[in-house]
């Protein structure tokens, strides 16, 4: 039983390190667009994977030090380094131009916030073991924006503005794009290390009727499926910057009630 998260780990792993190798065997004809396209149903998948582990092991109460461990390793490679590798091989500038210098440099801060992120969220719990009252607040909010939330959020971006969709509304240059595409991926990077607070999911309560919140969500279920299947990169966009954005809402609804 003891196997079984890990197994979980080892396969969201398994994600990144397919996307970060097949990035470098694009075929002929292959774009921008399809390789990430296809980059980013494996984060998701690497990103359910990740969510799942962890409520796989804390069931058959199979935590271990081991798999905290791994998970951190995995979570580095597949969320730290799989974007950053992506938004290279997506820009791809000319060698020694200063473009290149930016889009590299990019990159590197990115996997650098995305492991200094992780290092601060194990140190944390570690010093809340035993407390019952910090870790439930720990878990009602995340400091800085999770690695797996970060890399769905530069991802989408890139998968965004080299899509056709972006190219009919946004027509952009190759070096408006890679600019815009780095300074996003900078900005998450800087959002990981922050001390900004996202809310967890699981510590939404909604106080409405439940029939209403039925219908309010088969209809939400409705457009999203929609965007998924007919609008993918502009609705995983909507998705991820506007749990972003929604969590600076947050921030200054209680700033103005304080």
């Amino acid at each position: 039983m003891y196997l079984v998260p890990n197994i979980i780990t080892a396969f969201g792993l398994a994600c990144g390190l397919y996307v970060i190798f097949k990035a470098n065997f694009v075929g002929e004809g292959m774009g921008p667009y399809d390789m990430l396209h296809s980059a980013s149903l494996l984060l998701l998948l690497a990103a359910f994977a990740d969510f799942l582990d962890g409520a796989v092991a804390r069931a058959l109460r199979a935590e271990s030090e081991f798999g905290l461990m791994f998970d951190s390793i995995a979570d580095a490679i597949t969320f730290g380094v799989a974007p950053a590798v992506l938004l290279i091989k997506a820009c791809s500038p000319e060698h020694g131009s200063t473009l290149s210098f930016y889009v590299v440099i990019g990159a590197m801060l990115y996997s650098l916030c995305g492991a200094l992120r992780l290092v601060r969220f194990n140190v944390q719990a570690g010093e809340i073991e035993g407390d019952e009252e910090a870790q439930k607040e720990a878990k009602k909010n995340f400091s800085g924006l999770p690695i797996p939330a970060a890399a769905i959020a530069t991802v989408s971006a890139n998968l965004f503005f080299n899509s056709p969709l972006a190219e009919t509304w946004l027509p952009l240059t190759d070096l408006g794009r890679s600019l815009i595409t780095t300074s996003l991926t900078l900005l998450v990077g800087f959002l990981m290390v922050s001390r900004v607070k996202f809310p967890s999911l699981k510590s939404f309560h909604i106080r409405v009727p439940s029939l209403q919140l039925l219908v309010f969500t088969v209809v939400l279920a409705i457009f999203l499926l929609y965007g998924i299947l007919y609008r993918f990169p502009l609705a995983l966009m909507v998705i991820t910057w506007g749990y972003i954005l929604f969590s600076f809402a947050l921030i200054l609804v209680r700033k103005l009630r304080h």
